[in-house]
């Protein structure tokens, strides 16, 4: 089986981009600090800090959730958007979505912040799932 590492890269770039975006508040940034429950005063304070170790990690977060992803799509032989979206969704589905539910539940946390998350993975793991299939080698 042969990973196709510029479209990993590529998808990488995308999903922590639009993790970026997401929380940004363009989108779900707001909404995310609300459910939270955040005072403006701790918000202040953690903008005004350093947030490279927390973006290295979220990078190779998504760098091993690609890579990963990329095998499957490859075992289902993905090779069109839509089955490259199904490889994804299905993924999704079976592994985020349920074991993301279950410490939400355990933890007592908000759904919001809970739809929020599984959003970003959705889209995230979707638009992925797209390049990896659809990605030709030159």
């Amino acid at each position: 089986m042969k990973v196709k590492y510029p479209a990993v890269i590529v998808a990488t770039l995308i999903h922590f981009i639009l993790g970026g975006v997401w929380y940004s508040p363009l989108l779900f940034g707001n909404k995310f600090i609300q459910i939270i429950g955040w005072p403006q005063a701790k918000v202040q304070e953690i903008a005004g800090q350093s947030h490279v170790k927390e973006l290295v990690i979220a990078f190779i977060s998504s760098a091993v959730l690609v890579y990963i992803l990329a095998h499957f799509v490859q075992y289902t032989k993905a090779t069109t958007l839509w089955a490259g979206v199904q490889t994804a969704f299905w993924l999704w589905l079976g592994f985020i979505v349920t074991t993301s539910l279950a410490t939400v539940l355990f933890e007592q946390r908000a759904l919001g912040l809970y739809l929020i998350n599984a959003g970003y993975q959705l889209v995230g793991c979707v638009s992925a799932g797209a390049i990896l299939a659809l990605w030709r080698p030159t």
